[in-house]
């Protein structure tokens, strides 16, 4: 699963603009009032859907051995197609960071235009990232983040951090009412940054909440499996509370099997990262399950749109400067069945 990143600042590129002796000696001679105009005229387009210059990405992620890894491939693979002068050179996921290292500079040695990595370890794969950028072709880090912001020229990816503090302010809402109120939260892998994150996001949320405290917390690995035995537990410990909420969707599903083996209906769940199990189940209304806060894939449809835009020197539509951003943070939404319609095209299998 995803790592929220670091932000980097990047110098602009300025033009110059040259004024013609004419126009000088109009503009001292004439008692008419001086216009000035305060738009760059020399600005390159915004990138559109028109083709343009061709344009060679390679694209190195880890193994799709879970939900939101495969739509990250899938999103990808879809944008591509989006534009006729885009070739996408894509390699086999692996999490083995030697092989993914060789995967990336198989690409490095291609000449591609553009690369756009999401690293199975940001800071193992710092060097090939900077190996890339020096080579003159430049990274678009997606989502795990290097170590060092040399490494790429655009982040792009999720908040972690507010992922929780969202699911968290979401819980508290939902019991800013109720006296003596208890959550449970059932975490990803604990060794990894993102999870850390997201539980200092939710407890910065439960503290708006002085009704609300957090009795227990168990960390899973991000799989079903891992979900239900956790979640087992859980339910074992703490025979009453009224919230819990677990990171991530595909774990999800092991703890609802749990959750509906232990014949439990006394609290509400949130998940987290958008799940089309998890969107189903808000939407049919017939479970302890209605929210979760989004991590979206889509993040890598996004990352082609950046690169394609790096390789044809354009800047992003909807934006004046002539460069893309140097980082990208995405918003996790809360799903409920309030909203459910809007976001239920996004869910992934």
């Amino acid at each position: 699963m995803p790592e929220k990143s670091v932000t980097s600042r990047r110098g602009m590129l300025f033009g110059t603009a040259a004024v013609s002796a004419g126009a000088l000696l109009t503009a001292c001679t004439s008692n008419e009032p001086k216009k000035t105009e305060n738009t760059v005229s020399n600005q390159p387009a915004a990138t559109d859907d028109k083709p343009g210059t061709p344009v060679t990405i390679g694209f190195a992620g880890p193994q799709a051995d879970h939900g939101w890894l495969n739509a990250i491939n899938d999103n990808a693979k879809s944008r591509a197609k989006k534009y006729s002068e885009v070739t996408l050179e894509i390699t086999e996921g692996s999490n083995d960071t030697a092989a993914q290292i060789g995967q990336v500079q198989t690409l490095i040695n291609k000449k591609v235009d553009v690369l756009v990595i999401l690293p199975a370890d940001g800071k193992a794969l710092t060097q090939v990232g900077l190996q890339a950028m020096k080579a003159g072709i430049p990274v678009i880090n997606l989502d795990r983040v290097f170590a060092s912001p040399q490494a790429y020229r655009c982040w792009i990816g999720g908040d972690n951090y507010g992922m929780g503090f969202n699911a968290g302010s979401y819980i508290g809402q939902q019991l800013k009412d109720k006296p003596n109120a208890k959550v449970i939260e059932l975490a990803g892998i604990d060794n990894l940054e993102l999870t850390k994150q997201r539980t200092q996001g939710f407890d910065d949320a439960l503290k708006n909440f002085p009704n609300i405290k957090k009795v227990a917390r168990q960390a899973a690995d991000f799989t079903v499996e891992s979900g239900q035995a956790k979640m087992a537990q859980l339910l074992q410990a703490q025979s009453q509370f009224d919230a819990l909420w677990n990171h991530d969707d595909d774990q999800g599903v092991g703890a609802l099997r749990a959750i509906a083996q232990a014949g439990r209906k006394d609290f509400l769940m949130v998940g987290g990262a958008g799940a089309k199990s998890a969107m189903d189940a808000i939407k049919a209304d017939n479970s302890v399950l209605k929210a979760t806060v989004l991590y979206p894939p889509t993040m890598s449809a996004s990352a082609i749109d950046l690169a394609r835009a790096l390789g044809q020197k354009k800047g992003i539509a909807g934006m004046s400067e002539l460069e893309i951003p140097s980082s990208i943070t995405l918003y996790s939404a809360v799903v409920t069945k309030d909203n459910i319609d809007q976001y239920l095209p996004t869910g992934f299998a």
